[in-house]
């Protein structure tokens, strides 16, 4: 009996492979969003306008050529694990007729074509809520960045803190990943 619970297990966790490649995608992104944030910043603020597009086409050229090295990675060492942490859970938390309807709703075409739109359902939701709560969060934002530019001791003349030059170049170009 805990063989073929283990085997849905192995099995569900083969059906989630485009959920665990997808969180290995995330993580990656998100990795280097941080340096993107920096790198954009510094060539608003620290290069001259007619050097900023051939400088950053070559700063995102080097993410690019990370985000490919890394992922793979992050993917396969993502797969290795899974059984090891989400097969104990899954095992502790479902018996073996919840883990064959899991597989078969996993499986389904309805599941997939879901899967297929839940991007647009919400985009359509982020849309219309960044809409509808601007009015109210901006002004909010805008008195956060005057809270927190005073507590930085920087400017508060309404800039935001990104848009303002920085005190002093950089050390490092954004570019030397």
């Amino acid at each position: 009996m805990a063989q073929d619970k283990a085997a849905l297990v192995k099995q569900l966790l083969e059906v989630q492979r485009p959920a665990i490649d997808g969180m290995a995608r995330i993580l990656v992104n998100d990795s280097v969003s941080p340096i993107l944030q920096a790198g954009g910043e510094y060539l608003q603020t620290q290069v001259p306008p007619e050097k900023r597009e051939a400088l950053g086409k070559a700063a995102e050229a080097e993410v690019q050529k990370y985000v490919q090295e890394a992922f793979p990675i992050v993917r396969d060492k993502a797969v290795q694990l899974a059984p090891s942490t989400v097969g104990p859970l899954l095992e502790q938390n479902f018996n073996e007729d919840e883990l064959r309807q899991l597989i078969a709703w996993l499986s389904s075409p309805l599941n997939k074509k879901f899967a297929e739109l839940n991007p647009q359902l919400g985009s359509a939701l982020t849309q219309k809520l960044v809409t509808d709560v601007r009015p109210t969060i901006d002004p909010k934002l805008q008195a956060l960045n005057v809270s927190v530019a005073k507590a930085l001791g920087a400017p508060t003349d309404g800039q935001p803190a990104a848009a303002q030059p920085a005190a002093k170049p950089a050390a490092k170009a954004p570019a030397k990943k």
